[in-house]
């Protein structure tokens, strides 16, 4: 998404198109979302997110408390996903919209609640696995907003390094090639150093270095930032393509609330560290308070 809103201080500039979608004509403050975001609140119910699931819950939190050293973000958040569904959420800065994704990766302080993921037979509580075991155990990779590449390795060299746990490097060079196989793009590129591929081709290593592991859910942050609306389709359909063909289960944060709902199953918009409304991408869409807020009106 090509953004012509301004950053002022903690205000944001934006016109009827809805937050982080406008143009310069009027200023809104965070708080002022916010607000608005409380009072259009539903809450949901976990019968609410249960119903949301298709199948059984492949991923669930349940009353999760988590923050950064002594503050709390997040207050009681119940999440639930299916196998193979996606989920994207949404809300204005601050809600917590990120720190749902580093609590579930490992990255936060969780003072109370679980994160469970199905093992195929059961629900297994991964709270207190590491960054590194919830990778390697539980099949959680996090793929992490733009410029996390290696820019003086190859692309080559960067798959391996997405295979870091891997007994063998030979079995990181064996995963890689596969991803090559996936994707003729980078295989393309492969002797290329990561500094010199285009934004959507950046992006698409990020994702596949993140599959090296051959994880079962993927936490996407912030997919679309900083790419042209050429690449941002790319992503997008990258993104489709291992949900819809691979089976991988997807929770997302996408400050391009409209593209984000457009390609998930389920939405949740936060607000302060609840959740205020879930519902399936499309009656997210159809919305009109949503709409006003998030989607231009």
């Amino acid at each position: 998404m090509a953004e012509d809103q301004t950053d002022t201080g903690d205000t944001k500039r934006t016109g009827s198109r809805g937050y982080h979608m406008g143009s310069v004509d009027t200023v809104i403050s965070v708080e002022e979302v916010t607000r608005q975001v409380a009072a259009i609140a539903e809450g949901a119910t976990p019968e609410q997110l249960d119903a949301l699931v298709v199948g059984e819950p492949f991923v669930t939190i349940e009353k999760l408390r988590a923050g950064y050293g002594k503050m709390e973000i997040l207050h009681e958040i119940d999440l639930k996903i299916g196998k193979g569904q996606s989920l994207c959420l949404i809300g204005p800065n601050g809600a917590g919209k990120s720190t749902i994704l580093h609590s579930i990766f490992g990255f936060t302080n969780i003072f109370s609640g679980a994160i469970k993921v199905s093992d195929g037979t059961q629900m297994r509580d991964v709270t207190r696995l590491t960054p590194s075991e919830k990778l390697s155990e539980a099949g959680i990779a996090y793929i992490l907003q733009d410029k996390s590449v290696f820019p003086g390795m190859t692309v080559e060299e960067n798959l391996w390094m997405g295979g870091f746990l891997k007994d063998q490097p030979a079995e990181a060079k064996k995963a890689a090639e596969m991803v090559f196989d996936k994707y003729p793009r980078l295989a393309a590129r492969r002797k290329h150093q990561a500094k010199v591929l285009s934004g959507g081709e950046r992006r698409l290593l990020e994702i596949s270095r993140a599959l090296v592991m051959n994880p079962e859910v993927l936490l996407v942050d912030e997919p679309s930032i900083g790419l042209e609306p050429r690449f941002i389709d790319m992503v997008f359909e990258i993104l489709d393509d291992l949900q819809r063909r691979d089976g991988k289960t997807i929770i997302m944060v996408e400050q391009n609330a409209k593209k984000g709902l457009e390609f998930a199953d389920v939405g949740y918009v936060l607000v302060s560290g609840e959740v205020a409304i879930a519902g399936t991408g499309d009656e997210l869409l159809a919305n009109p308070n949503v709409g006003q807020l998030f989607l231009g009106g």
